[in-house]
């Protein structure tokens, strides 16, 4: 069954408020076997709601209408959606008798504007709303299930969940889906693309899809079958090919992050890390200790940020900083070597670049170089990455945060240097 969910709210197209209604409708009629394929939003205008309308109601089986069923003017979407129909709207009597209950219940006088809240699209049947004062309402036309509740997201979940998702799971014939992640690091989003191409084709049964995130792919599957397990059972078979066709790429699965991904490897293997970072400012020591559990392999961390300290704390001599500079391989691979001698750990990771803004006026040390020093007992590695001067100081620190985590990472999986 193919979805489609319309928002309505001059405060949802103006920025004002953010639509949480549409990503959680999305998940649940996802659950139960739906396809969602659009998302709309339409401000509250009675003539670009009911082209909106009439138009989803073309293309799709099931439609989800949020917002503009309030007691002001310019809640107009029961008018747009008449509109749509093509019908008239009328007091409709059982939701002229919720409103009144509604009120009677709390004691409270109901004004002559809350009543039209009662108005209803002729043909529509009336769904109860216990939590609020707008009944939502619902109908059928051009092969189109459709249903329309208030916008204030407490009452459109319980609405939804009482008296909608029975509806739709009985139009569904009881399917349901089920999700997977697979987060993936240390390579493009094409790249990926093209090594599972063949599982992302649109008429397979999971769908799969990739999305980017500040350097971390999600490859996203979701199945639908005749039950749950049955569902779970193709996700699960199609996570394992991703895993085989990416390898060392993969970080984890669900909320898997870089950070809980070298977590579990060093307390698996009982090793110990600590920090030596100038242009991160501790970031890298951050995202170590936010996994519960830190203290059984961070041992410490050193934010070295001037020249002094990686003397002072790191040992790192005045004459190649003044030689090499600070951002440089040298130091990097100093910084690392100084870490672990000082901190007594398995390993050390050291991080010295170029964030930016300022800076970057050597034209061999632009903005966003940064290197990464690794240190264990069998010696230094160091890798050089440009990330380019694109983008902000916040990027490239963050950037560089999980670019040190993921050379850990390869290093504790795969024994050699990434």
């Amino acid at each position: 069954m193919r979805a489609s969910i319309i928002s309505i709210g001059n405060e949802l197209v103006g920025g004002v408020t953010v639509d949480t209604n549409a990503a959680w409708l999305a998940r649940e009629l996802t659950a139960v076997g739906c396809e969602v394929f659009e998302h709309a939003t339409v401000g509250d205008d009675r003539s670009a709601i009911a082209e909106a309308v009439s138009s989803a109601l073309g293309r799709a089986d099931l439609l989800i209408i949020t917002g503009g069923l309030g007691p002001t003017p310019d809640d107009v979407t029961r008018e747009g959606i008449a509109d749509a129909l093509g019908v008239a709207i009328k007091t409709h009597p059982d939701a002229e008798g919720q409103i009144r209950d509604f009120y009677q219940k709390l004691q409270r006088r109901i004004t002559p504007s809350g009543y039209r809240q009662a108005l209803i699209p002729v043909g529509c049947e009336v769904i109860a709303n216990p939590w609020g004062t707008a009944p939502a309402f619902g109908g059928r036309r051009e092969g189109c299930r459709f249903f329309a509740l208030p916008g204030v997201p407490s009452e459109m979940k319980a609405i939804f969940r009482a008296g909608i998702l029975p509806k739709i799971v009985v139009e569904t014939g009881g399917r349901r889906s089920a999700t997977g992640v697979v987060r993936c690091f240390g390579t493009s989003e094409a790249s990926i693309g093209e090594k599972i191409a063949d599982l992302m084709a649109a008429e397979r049964n999971p769908k799969v899809g990739v999305t980017a995130d500040e350097a971390v792919i999600s490859v996203r599957i979701t199945a639908t079958g005749e039950d749950e397990a049955a569902a779970r059972v193709a996700v699960d078979a199609d996570i394992a090919e991703v895993r085989k066709r990416l390898g060392r790429y993969v970080l984890g699965e669900c909320e898997a992050t870089l950070s809980s991904a070298v977590a579990e490897l060093l307390k698996s293997s009982r090793k110990t890390i600590a920090t030596a970072e100038s242009c991160t400012g501790g970031l890298l020591a951050k995202s170590l200790t936010d996994i519960p559990g830190s203290s059984a392999y961070f041992l410490r961390g050193y934010v070295t940020y001037a020249n002094e300290a990686k003397t002072g704390i790191l040992g790192v001599p005045e004459g190649i900083l003044a030689s090499e500079g600070a951002v440089s391989e040298a130091v990097a691979r100093l910084m690392a070597e100084g870490c672990r001698r000082q901190a007594g750990s398995d390993f050390a990771v050291s991080i010295t670049g170029i964030a930016g803004p300022g800076g970057g006026e050597a034209p061999d040390k632009p903005v966003g170089l940064v290197y990464f020093g690794l240190a264990d007992e069998r010696g230094v590695f160091v890798k050089q990455i440009l990330f380019g001067s694109h983008l902000s100081r916040n990027q490239i620190r963050q950037r560089s945060c999980r670019t040190a985590l993921n050379i850990l990472r390869l290093r504790l999986i795969e024994g050699d240097w990434p």
